[in-house]
């Protein structure tokens, strides 16, 4: 599932945080982290359900045991497979598992009051296949798995504000949107929902931090950067991240998103005579070598000192396809020296 890496991501480049202390207990702020579920839904279960901390120091400052995590997590993954909250956290208290659901219908424990029909049921049943990942990782699958739209950006947003747009994409966001991607693929067409939910919030979340680009006194400076998708390329979350990703640097750059025409781009560089031209290819039917030469051979200037771009591709279309002057990086923190470095060697305007 490469489609959200520049050319091969990794899936992490280091160890995950370290567990809190089981002696010391969970933060309600931790807790609800690591669950994906916002402290005012621990706070209502606690209220609602009886399921808070089993030690109470003060209202300020509840600590979570290991014997509260767990039955929390039974709690999330009951009500994320369609369980009424009040079942599953009874369920979760009395450690026991309720009946189950079948495609024909519920048992009759599955009915709601009154016998009137089954409960309601969620079509993103079960979990999603992590792996070795960070913890947030685990959180934001459990949120994006309820379809909690809340929880979702407040998990992806302080991701973003504690590790930066490269190691939050790379090591958050990537990793569960694979883990999305491959249940999508073994489930037929369940989790789509899933699917758009998170794709959504990633980018909302992507843009958010993307400072728009402003105007510099020096009219000498090296160009921008531009980033593209090629003609027919519609997925365009990766271009975000980088795009983010320079503009955390202070990098000036124009992005023109999702399937850019030959023509338009061809004097979009003509008018901003940019440092550098990224072309985002997901297949290799969109990624078009003579595209990219042509893109490399764009002039602009004066005569006599006419200068052209250099080209960075980027996408899982480009591998195995003839890349001779052009550069590939193989992640995005890659991406992001070479562009800049690109920018450091471009001769002014």
């Amino acid at each position: 599932m490469g489609e959200y890496a520049l050319v091969n991501e990794p899936e992490r480049s280091g160890p995950g945080p370290a567990a809190p202390s089981g002696d010391a207990g969970l933060t309600t702020g931790a807790l609800a982290r690591r669950l994906g579920v916002s402290p005012t839904t621990l706070r209502t279960w606690d209220r609602r359900y009886g399921l808070g901390p089993a030690e109470r120091t003060d209202g300020r400052h509840r600590r979570w045991t290991p014997r509260d995590v767990a039955k929390l997590e039974t709690m999330c993954r009951l009500t994320s497979a369609g369980v009424p909250p009040a079942e599953a956290a009874r369920a979760a208290k009395e450690g026991t598992e309720p009946a189950a659901r079948t495609p024909d219908g519920p048992s009759g424990a599955d009915r709601s009051p009154g016998g009137a029909g089954p409960a309601p049921r969620s079509r993103a049943a079960g979990g999603l296949p992590l792996g070795d990942v960070r913890q947030e990782c685990r959180g934001l699958a459990r949120a994006a798995v309820r379809l909690d739209a809340a929880a979702v950006d407040e998990q992806l947003t302080r991701a973003v504000a504690e590790y930066g747009v490269t190691v939050a994409w790379q090591e958050v966001m990537v990793p569960t949107l694979h883990a999305v991607g491959r249940k999508w693929a073994s489930s037929g067409d369940r989790y789509v929902e899933v699917e758009h939910l998170l794709s959504w919030h990633v980018s909302t979340v992507l843009r958010r931090h993307t400072r728009p680009p402003g105007t510099t006194a020096d009219a000498t400076a090296p160009g921008p950067v531009i980033l593209a998708c090629v003609p027919g390329e519609q997925h365009t979350l990766p271009l975000e991240a980088l795009n983010a990703g320079l503009c955390e640097l202070g990098l000036p750059t124009r992005m023109f998103g999702a399937a850019v025409p030959v023509e338009a781009l061809t004097a979009a560089v003509r008018r901003l005579g940019p440092a550098a031209v990224v072309l985002w290819a997901q297949a290799r039917s969109t990624a078009s070598p003579p595209l990219a030469q042509h893109v490399a051979a764009t002039e602009w200037g004066v005569r006599g000192a006419r200068r052209r771009p250099a080209v960075l591709l980027a996408g899982p279309g480009w591998s195995g396809r003839p890349a001779r002057g052009m550069l590939r990086p193989t992640a995005l923190r890659d991406a992001i020296d070479t562009l800049a470095g690109a920018r450091r060697a471009a001769p002014p305007h």
